[in-house]
């Protein structure tokens, strides 16, 4: 379990750069230079100097002037009160080109990762927030994890975890998450269903300072119709999940047809939804608020946000990156942190 942080200062946050050649490095630079938002938490890049140098000078952003050493940061990270960079020399610009899939690429992004969770657990920094990653990069660099959700799970040894995305509009959290469709219905159960309740509920009560209304979709057609569709996992699965969330005390509605699960009226008395596959989810979410979505990993020992979009191969390295979601991410990080003053 990390050390408990102190809030005498202002908490430290890492920010992973992410895939060094997608628009991490840009909103990272971005993230540095926002002043307003170092008043809510001190910014702490893990990632490589050189490519963020070379990313502001093509966009002519500011670098900032306090970079550390990985070798002397874990003496000095109780010491830093202001945006710093944590340099890890892991890839050079002359090794990758931005906008394509490289493995170089995909190793230092894990590492920046791997460095940040270890970090948080460590007490040196209070929460981690994520830049875009590519699965592809990852893939070819042989890391065994399909996205950031599996990498925090797996190495932070939490028991269980569940992805949520949230914006202002909406918020979704997901049973199951980077697995193809016809893997779905055999890693549904009553107890993982129960368990993305449970964490949403706990989540959402911190987020809003009262007991949430959730809501609750089939993973059928017309929420299975009573058998006509699927397998009856809405009768083997979801029923009993919920009938056990409200014994627990947890208001929960459901489950609803997806189709008309997220129509306005609904969404009016819903402060989350339990989806039960990522694109149920997602395609609601980043339809009415992509630019301010937030992911968060329920369940882990530490705190862990980040941005709901993608690397953005097409616009790398080109200035035209939307920070939003970014500042999002970086914010409810610090309002996530337990014991902030800012929850």
């Amino acid at each position: 379990m990390p050390a408990t942080p102190t809030h005498a200062t202002r908490p430290r946050i890492a920010v992973t750069m992410g895939d060094p050649a997608g628009v991490g490095p840009e909103l990272c630079l971005r993230l540095l230079a926002e002043e307003p938002l170092h008043e809510v938490a001190i910014p702490i890049v893990f990632g490589d100097v050189s490519v963020l140098a070379a990313v502001a000078e093509r966009l002519r952003l500011p670098m900032p002037r306090n970079v550390e050493n990985r070798e002397t940061f874990s003496q000095n990270a109780h010491a830093i009160r202001t945006a710093t960079i944590l340099d890890f020399q892991q890839i050079r610009p002359t090794d990758f080109t931005p906008g394509q899939v490289s493995a170089a690429a995909g190793r230092a992004a894990f590492a920046y990762i791997s460095a940040a969770i270890a970090a948080a657990r460590a007490g040196q920094v209070d929460a981690v927030c994520t830049a875009p990653i590519h699965k592809e990069a990852l893939a070819a660099a042989g890391v065994p994890f399909p996205g950031h959700t599996e990498m925090f799970t797996t190495l932070t040894g939490a028991a269980r975890s569940c992805m949520m995305l949230t914006a202002p509009e909406i918020t979704c959290s997901l049973v199951t998450a980077h697995v193809g469709y016809r893997d779905v219905p055999q890693l549904l159960s009553i107890e993982t269903i129960l368990d993305a309740i449970e964490l949403t509920d706990a989540a959402m009560t911190r987020m809003r300072g009262r007991k949430p209304r959730l809501t609750i979709c089939g993973l059928n057609p017309h929420a299975g119709e009573r058998g006509l569709f699927g397998d009856r996992e809405e009768e083997r699965f979801i029923i009993p999940a919920v009938e056990r969330a409200r014994q627990k005390g947890i208001t929960i509605d459901g489950p609803f047809p997806p189709d008309t699960a997220f129509l306005a009226r609904r969404r009016a008395t819903t402060d989350a939804y339990i989806c039960m596959y990522h694109d149920q989810g997602l395609i609601p979410l980043k339809a009415l608020a992509f630019d301010e979505g937030i992911n968060v990993t329920l369940g882990l020992p530490i705190v862990r946000t980040s941005v709901d979009h993608g690397t953005a191969f097409d616009i790398a390295w080109q200035g035209l990156a939307n920070p939003a979601s970014l500042y999002a991410a970086f914010r409810l990080a610090a309002q996530l942190i337990p014991g902030s003053p800012n929850g």
